[in-house]
């Protein structure tokens, strides 16, 4: 038998997946720390923690810059980006990845 857990279910165990929780989750995993991290986005290791505490939500240009940089899929990383500012408005949308 073969179990996928995908995005969805973390979503549901875990609660929304922001665009800093993903970013977090993707640092942590790779095992370096927020200076590090940092100098490889070419942000300032203040900016990074913005972002990872959703204190800052990227703008989709910089979104889809980041997920290039890392190497991961534009159009999560964007979507993420794009579901943090629906939810910061209070609007109850959600965005879907085709």
């Amino acid at each position: 038998m073969t179990t996928e857990y995908g995005l969805k279910e973390m979503e549901q165990e875990y609660g929304p997946l922001t665009f800093g929780k993903a970013l977090e989750a993707h640092r942590k995993g790779e095992e370096m720390t927020q200076k590090q991290f940092a100098e490889i986005l070419g942000i300032t290791p203040s900016s990074l923690c913005d972002l990872e505490k959703g204190r800052r939500i990227p703008s989709v240009k910089r979104a889809a810059k980041i997920a290039r940089t890392i190497g991961m899929s534009e159009k999560t990383w964007v979507k993420f980006a794009i579901q943090d500012m629906i939810r910061e408005a209070e609007l109850e949308y959600n965005v879907s990845v085709a």
